[in-house]
């Protein structure tokens, strides 16, 4: 598939199953690929993922409705409910962490760019999700990015035996798409891009 064209099906889409029409193999060559050539800042790649199929799917998102029942009223919870159970819906989840380790060594190594480290990590984590959404839907299939972490990331490092230096920044629910999420109107592009010549 052409690049653009790639970038253009990205949706956020949330109307997902499990019934994809690819096989797993062709799911982590995506993600794998995804992870190996997204680019990082002194060739750090302290980005890191965990790829939850099947039951460990589901189980996730069981965790995230627990944590959200906690917090909120039984009347809102509902509503929350109705949602994960959109994503649970979907056929896997990738999760995305930055190996804090990685980035407080390289803090340490080149402090001049201590700042600089802790937003490069941030950006190239945000890369790699971007890539592997695009990849993602390369193969047909469609997910959207969640932000829990807060609420979850405790309760799944002991669940899944997630090194304790890995930091959680984003969950991607993704699967075979339902129907496929409405085209957003997009801003003129001179107002965000200029070209001095």
């Amino acid at each position: 598939m052409e690049f653009f064209e790639s970038l253009k099906i990205r949706r956020s889409n949330y109307n997902i199953d499990k019934n994809i029409l690819v096989s797993k193999e062709e799911v982590l060559d995506v993600i794998g690929n995804a992870v190996k050539y997204t680019p990082s800042a002194f060739n750090s790649e302290s980005q890191r993922v965990m790829v939850l199929l099947n039951d460990n799917h589901d189980k996730l998102w069981e965790i995230v409705k627990q944590e959200i029942k906690k917090i909120v009223s039984e009347v809102d919870f509902k509503k929350s409910e109705d949602k994960i159970n959109t994503f649970k819906s979907g056929y896997g989840t990738v999760l995305f962490f930055d190996d804090d380790l990685t980035t407080k060594s390289l803090i340490e190594k080149f402090p001049l760019y201590k700042e600089n480290f802790k937003r490069w990590a941030t950006e190239q984590n945000g890369m790699l999700q971007s890539n592997v959404w695009v990849g993602l839907g390369t193969i047909g299939l469609g997910g959207s990015l969640q932000h829990y972490n807060e609420l979850i990331e405790e309760t799944i490092k002991k669940e899944f035996k997630i090194d304790e230096s890995w930091s959680l920044k984003a969950q991607m629910p993704f699967g075979n798409i339902v129907e496929v999420a409405q085209e957003k109107e997009k801003k003129d592009l001179d107002l965000r891009m200029i070209v001095l010549e």
